[in-house]
């Protein structure tokens, strides 16, 4: 039975992950309407995947005796200056959701909760990856800068990107 602290916060979080999907979805659009057809692609498979984690968090709560919540959610950020800044928010949301999903973690420790704790840490290293990702894109796009060519090229591979992050490298 989740206490209603955990509960609460567990609904914060299922908010703040829709709230993801939602952003994504608008980064997605931007994207695909300024023909950039790869990075759309990417964008709306990152939403999916967003919606995911929602969906695992609402059907959690609701199994261990809680009620998810679905709430108002805020309007996501629908322009952006160039792809790079989309980017750049992109990581800035990740270690958002990173830093929230750790305080989740501190609270079913403070309360004991080792479900929920062992629950979320599918979370921690989906974070990690999310993080790592992110600065992978940014890193190309920083290689790229104002060049159409590599732009074109991009655009063209990032649905084939993949990170290795730490969480998944087996350590010999």
């Amino acid at each position: 039975m989740l206490s209603k602290s955990i509960e609460a916060a567990l609904n914060k979080q299922i908010r703040i992950e829709a709230e993801s999907s939602q952003a994504y979805l608008a980064m997605a659009i931007w994207a695909e309407v300024k023909g950039l057809e790869g990075i759309s692609n990417f964008m709306y498979d990152q939403s999916d995947e967003e919606r995911t984690h929602m969906l695992k968090l609402v059907k959690f709560v609701n199994e261990r005796g809680g009620h998810a919540h679905i709430s108002e959610l805020t309007a996501p950020n629908v322009t952006f200056e160039s792809y790079k800044s989309m980017f750049e928010k992109l990581l800035e949301h990740e270690i958002f959701v990173s830093e929230s999903i750790n305080e989740l973690v501190h609270i079913s420790l403070q309360e004991k909760d080792y479900a929920t704790h062992n629950f979320l840490q599918w979370y921690v290293a989906e974070q990690i990856e999310e993080e790592a990702t992110a600065r992978t894109i940014l890193d190309k796009v920083k290689m790229i800068g104002d060049d159409k060519g590599g732009l074109y090229l991009f655009d063209r591979d990032i649905q084939q990107l993949t990170v290795n992050s730490a969480a998944e490298t087996p350590v010999a």
